[in-house]
């Protein structure tokens, strides 16, 4: 595979069209009558103890305990039944790449692809699927046949610190790439998650939060965002947070796992645990959790000798474990797991074509949000130029947690935890081996390059006064387990921004965070680039980007704030409990097993949604409020025009024009005024499409409405008010260039 995957990304110069190519080849045909009898007639042969054995999982160290020799350091690993055909399952974290590609202290690496957001930014499903596919592709050749990635969670709170791993405060966006980067994972004959199940929005005390809200809103919002991620992905299994909802546990609520995901979806996958994240054996059997991960995290192996004892009892009747482990093998059926089992030893990677996945992802999802008398693209004229902070020397930030992908090249700066804590074991600061500061030497070769880390104040403006351009690299880190307490740059960063902009105007900031930011130097500084966590390509695409070889095409997938104030939340719930609980177990060690350790001692408390489905811009356009920058904004090297605005039943059309001088990618944005739960009609997005122009070319554009984006969930039902509603086209959700009104039937 290795010599094709070289080959065909030379002849068509595209590791996108690439994988997409071999995606549509390998994609095994759904689920159908043939797989189901197959299903059928293999539990019918398997034990009462085969099947307690497929669903409960070890975390994966267990496995290589009995078998020291497997090269699969597995997040978790489900026991297969081998006499029936029937493979184990060896399961993988993978937000951003093949976490756990073997044993690391073996120097095995993996490629990493930029954060979520990243990839959301921008707003191409293809971009997703080839991402997906890429990653998938990993994990086959390594050995592992579950991906637990597809994180479908809405960015509703702007400090939540996992959010660089989700995708957008959006329904649609979530939804359309969630779904393509799960059919990417699944086309290798995998199986991907979509997790976590559901409004999972922080991860301060998200072992025992209650999320409170009612079932109209969460259908209107976070709910429908994973309902279209599933009908476009088909996952394999669907991953259960760790949180409460409406007082029941995700992972033992049977509403959102019978009720919504089983009954009203149809949903023919199997559900399982996210690692502690089970609390009961026959209340989470009967209420819809078909399997539970990583058992050793739990207080108890809730689904092993506990779920045997209750099947022979009768708490748990034989036929709901038979649907469970049904489930699960006829999943595994349809998605090539067991006809076409992953090999035993780990087989060759091509790791520079999926290396151009990854830097074409982070190329498309850098965000122009300033550009003061078009400063960008660096011009040759900028003979001398001063790059200052955040590691630029020698990497691109990483967000922390469970995706932390060891990259090819390793990890040139691996920092503690500040303090030190219990979390130290599991997380570290790390940066990808993909020194932007080298990539600007590499496009500017005639230039003078000099580079200073920032902590001297002075001495680092006085440098910029002599600079033809300072490109400052400004860092927020996020990570799984905590959330930031604000959006502030840490470590003086402000500061040093303010310093330079007074030194030298043309002061571009290059900003690698895991979401919004605040930016109290905006207005002084002549250009500024949201690069996200960029990934293992991040110093080229970058400085692709600050040249001008890449027109940025990138859009804001969340809304920047102007403030905390104008959040529905000013801060996260319950963050005064998690610190007291922190306190009080400093100093205490955790377990080799613990991939978390913020919800020791603190008492369960309930989180509040005031914005109920008018989740980000919604919010801001309900309260009037004018943020920093609007959902969907991202500026160009070149400009571009809208004309020919039309709406007929179900679909908008609308011819796009790069007017400008360059080439570059526009992603325009159908919205409608939508009234949600009662409320007052508000923008939704309805449609959008990434569209690559020449200049002076034209393209029309058609996009497809989903009925449901235009209707409101009602007394057990989807319900559409006859008549016309308002739609506008525009460069963001802020933003109206044509309007036209778009006739429904009830």
């Amino acid at each position: 595979m290795k010599t094709n995957l070289r080959s065909l990304a030379r002849d068509t110069g595209s590791a996108l069209a690439l994988l997409l190519s071999l995606a549509a080849i390998a994609a095994p045909a759904r689920a159908d009558r043939a797989v189901d009898a197959r299903a059928d007639q293999l539990l019918a042969r398997m034990t009462l103890d085969e099947k307690i054995g497929m669903v409960n999982g070890t975390f994966g160290s267990a496995f290589l305990k009995t078998h020291p020799g497997d090269a699969r350091n597995a997040a978790g690993h489900v026991a297969g039944v081998s006499r029936l055909g029937i493979p184990d399952l060896f399961e993988s974290d993978a937000s951003l790449g093949v976490a756990n590609g073997g044993e690391m202290r073996k120097g095995d690496v993996a490629t990493a692809l930029p954060s979520g957001l990243a990839t959301a930014a921008s707003f191409d499903p293809d971009i997703a699927y080839a991402g997906g596919a890429m990653i998938g592709a990993e994990a086959r050749a390594k050995g592992f046949n579950v991906l637990l990635a597809g994180g479908a969670n809405l960015t509703r709170d702007p400090l939540n610190g996992r959010n660089f791993e989700y995708l957008s405060e959006d329904v649609l966006v979530t939804g359309m790439l969630a779904g393509a980067a799960i059919r990417g994972i699944q086309s290798n004959q995998i199986v991907s998650t979509i997790k976590h199940y559901a409004l999972n929005a922080q991860e301060s005390g998200r072992n025992v939060l209650d999320a409170r809200l009612a079932e109209a809103p969460m259908r209107e919002s976070d709910l429908l965002a994973f309902q279209i991620a599933i009908e476009t992905g088909h996952p394999g299994s669907v991953m259960c947070g760790y949180n409460r909802v409406n007082g029941d546990h995700d992972c033992e609520n049977a509403f959102l796992l019978n009720d919504v995901l089983k009954r009203d979806w149809g949903y023919d996958g199997w559900v399982m645990s996210d690692w502690g994240a089970v609390h009961s054996t026959a209340k989470a059997a009967i209420n819809g959790l078909d399997q539970e991960s990583g058992q050793e995290l739990d207080k108890q192996p809730f689904f092993g000798a506990p779920l045997k004892a209750a099947v022979a009892g009768g708490s748990v009747p034989q036929a709901r474990l038979d649907d469970m482990v049904r489930r699960i093998v006829r999943t595994m059926i349809a998605e090539g797991l067991v006809d076409h089992p992953t090999p035993a030893t780990p087989q060759p990677i091509d790791y520079t074509a999926h290396a151009d996945v990854a830097q074409r992802a982070a190329e498309a999802g850098i965000v122009l949000l300033r550009n003061e008398r078009q400063l960008l693209p660096l011009a040759a004229t900028a003979r001398t130029i001063l790059v200052v902070g955040a590691h630029a020397d020698k990497g691109v930030l990483s967000g922390g947690g469970s995706s932390q992908v060891r990259s090819v090249g390793g990890l040139p700066v691996e920092e503690p935890l500040p303090g030190g804590g219990p979390l130290s074991a599991f997380i570290r600061i790390s940066y990808h081996a993909s020194s932007p500061l080298d990539a600007i030497r590499a496009r500017a070769p005639g230039a003078t390059v000099r580079y200073l880390d920032g902590s001297d104040v002075a001495a680092t403006a006085a440098a910029a006064r002599t600079a033809d351009v300072v490109i400052v690299f400004a860092q927020q880190w996020r990570s799984e387990a905590f959330d930031i307490e604000t959006l502030s740059l840490p470590d003086g960063q402000d500061k040093l921004i303010d310093a330079l902009a007074a030194a030298n105007p043309k002061t571009v900031v290059v900003l690698e965070t895991g979401g919004a930011v605040a930016m109290p130097w905006l207005s002084k500084v002549g250009a500024v680039l949201e690069a996200w966590y960029p990934g293992q390509r991040g110093g080229p695409a970058i400085a692709r980007v600050l040249f001008g070889d890449v027109n940025p095409g990138g859009r804001l997938p969340l809304t920047f704030p102007a403030s905390m104030a104008q959040a529905p939340r000013p801060q996260i719930p319950g963050l005064d409990l998690v610190h007291q609980a922190n306190a009080a177990n400093a100093g205490k060690p955790i377990g080799d097993l613990t991939t978390v350790d913020i919800t020791g001692g603190v008492p369960p408390f309930e989180v509040h949604y005031p914005e109920g489905a008018d989740v980000g811009y919604r919010w801001y356009a309900r309260n009037g409020a004018k943020p920093l920058f609007p959902f969907g904004f991202g500026l160009s090297y070149t400009r571009f025009a809208y004309r020919g605005l039309s709406a007929t039943a179900g679909k908008v059309s609308f011819t796009v024009t790069n007017i400008g001088r360059v080439a570059g990618a526009d992603v325009p944005q159908v919205y409608a005024d939508v009234a949600l739960d009662g409320g007052a009609a508000l923008p939704r997005l309805i449609g959008f499409q990434r569209v690559m122009l020449q200049p002076g070319e034209s393209k029309t554009v058609t996009v497809s409405i989903d009925p449901r984006l235009l209707s409101d969930y009602r007394d057990g039902k989807w319900v559409r008010t006859a008549g016309s509603f308002p739609i506008r086209l525009g460069h963001d959700a802020a933003s109206s260039i044509l309007s036209s009104r778009l006739v429904v039937q009830e």
